[in-house]
């Protein structure tokens, strides 16, 4: 289990694969890490063989997709499923007993990027919104309040023109939030980076 309670915010911190410097896709890989920079878990997208390989490259975030959550010791934890669609896209959080957790769904905006965080039973925890002004920045509310944020940070010149090396920052806001509600929000963090920021996506 990846704890998240105890930890005022925490890092989602890509890690660079060389075939980005080639101009081709790879599987997508992630360091979490507490706001001390220890590693707290790891995520990364599952292998396809040769079909996944090819989507990579020519369906970017349309692409049907499994991100595996993994403890320190890579110890399986949770799934994250994205399916196939073509709009208003959505990932789901498992874990490793098969209990569904919640969905990050994607909403219609005609100018904002908007979610809807879900529970199990499709209730909606939360909203995240991202302002057309405010691009890196998703913060997440409940009736009204903001109770976290998203945060894309700044990953260098280097990194931002010519790889899919992205770092995100995810705040909790809310002392109340359960460790449900943490785990979406970081699931949140890896969509957005998947089908905003991943370069096949632009």
């Amino acid at each position: 289990m990846i704890t998240l309670t105890q930890e005022p915010e925490i890092f989602v911190r890509q890690r660079r694969e060389l075939g980005e410097l080639f101009g081709f896709e790879t599987r997508n890989k992630y360091e979490i890490l507490n706001r001390n920079s220890q590693l707290i878990g790891y995520a990364a997208e599952q292998s396809k063989g040769i079909m996944g390989f090819i989507g990579r490259q020519f369906l970017g975030h349309w692409r049907p997709f499994e991100i595996t959550l993994f403890s320190p010791s890579r110890e399986p934890l949770y799934r994250a499923n994205h399916p196939f669609r073509w709009i208003f896209k959505r990932m789901e959080l498992i874990d490793h007993t098969g209990r569904m957790i919640g969905a990050v769904q994607q909403r219609f905006a005609f100018i904002y990027k908007r979610f809807d965080i879900q529970a199990a039973d499709g209730r909606v925890l939360f909203t995240m919104s991202s302002a057309p002004w405010k691009l890196w920045t998703f913060p997440f509310q409940r009736d009204g309040r903001e109770v976290g944020v998203l945060r894309k940070k700044w990953s260098g010149i280097f990194s931002e023109a010519f790889t899919d090396k992205d770092n995100f920052q995810v705040a909790f806001g809310d002392g109340s939030l359960s460790n449900d509600d943490r785990l979406l929000m970081l699931t949140s963090a890896i969509f957005v980076d998947l089908i905003y920021f991943e370069k096949k996506a632009e």
